[in-house]
């Protein structure tokens, strides 16, 4: 029984470290997963370019899915990705997102239940094995569904889910951040900013919500607030994204390619691509 699967990278609104609210987009750029699901007895994960990788995550998803809609079948699961592990881009989600879904295929139990629903899954493994603080339910949702979210993520709550259209530019240097090591402490201290980000984002201010996030979260984990200072003249919103390093810009492509001229001064990656509205699906 096979299946595969695609599931978009995401950026931040709004990190759910503070307060538990948050709020993310997902943005055009993916990772694949494939799932067999053989009969063993246990099941194997593996990421392409990555032979030292955690696949912790991955194969937990599979445990999951098959346990509720299968009868605990054992098999393999590859991942193979091109969002920057470890930079803020939500690649842990939507791996979870993409192995799921490719996993409930392989059961042929897609029509079985909802994608948010499904995303929850992912977030049960993610807190299971360990590699998220908040749950992410914010990440997870804003990858499976597209379009942009605001999550009440101690309870798993969808507040909000929104279309939008934006360009998006991304500078990604080139240190990894783990989400599971950030200073939560010191993000509890900026809780009265991240209330307001999240009543901005709950009106819809998205962009405005992305900027005050952005230099808050910045100073909380120790981020130079610099990039978003050059592109604030320019853009919608900018914003550290997640726990970093990844900063992301949006608004439209003529404003953002001078932003990225000055971004690509710095050590790491410029690069441009678009919000994506549909989300993770099966292939």
């Amino acid at each position: 029984m096979d299946g595969t699967a695609v599931a978009p990278a995401a950026g931040t609104v709004l990190n759910a470290l503070a307060t538990g609210t948050g709020s993310a987009f997902a943005i055009d750029v993916e990772l694949r997963a494939e799932v067999t699901l053989d009969g063993r007895e246990t099941v194997t994960g593996s990421v392409a370019g990555e032979p030292d990788a955690d696949t912790s995550l991955i194969e937990r998803c599979v445990e999951l899915v098959t346990e509720r809609f299968g009868n605990g079948e054992g098999g393999t699961v590859h991942t193979e990705s091109d969002i920057p592990m470890a930079s803020g881009l939500k690649s842990s989600s939507a791996a979870a997102n993409a192995t799921v879904l490719a996993t409930l295929s392989a059961l042929d139990a897609v029509g079985e239940i909802s994608k948010a629903d499904a995303a929850r899954i992912g977030v049960q493994a993610a807190r299971d094995v360990g590699v998220t603080v908040t749950g992410a339910f914010d990440d997870a949702s804003a990858s499976m569904l597209g379009g942009v979210t605001v999550t009440d993520n101690t309870e798993d709550a969808l507040l909000a889910h929104d279309p939008v259209e934006w360009d998006v530019l991304v500078w990604t240097p080139p240190e990894r951040a783990y989400s599971a090591d950030a200073d939560v402490d010191r993000c509890h201290q900026i809780a009265p900013m991240a209330d307001l980000v999240a009543d901005l984002a709950l009106d819809g201010e998205y962009g405005r919500a992305m900027t005050v996030n952005g230099l808050a979260f910045a100073a909380a984990l120790g981020f130079s607030t610099d990039p978003m200072v050059e592109a604030m003249p320019y853009v919608e919103g900018v914003s550290l994204s997640g726990t970093g390093p990844s900063v992301t810009a949006v608004g439209n492509r003529e404003d953002l390619e001078r932003v990225r001229a000055t971004w690509e001064q710095r050590e790491g990656q410029t690069w441009m691509t678009t919000t994506q509205r549909d989300g993770a699906r099966t292939t």
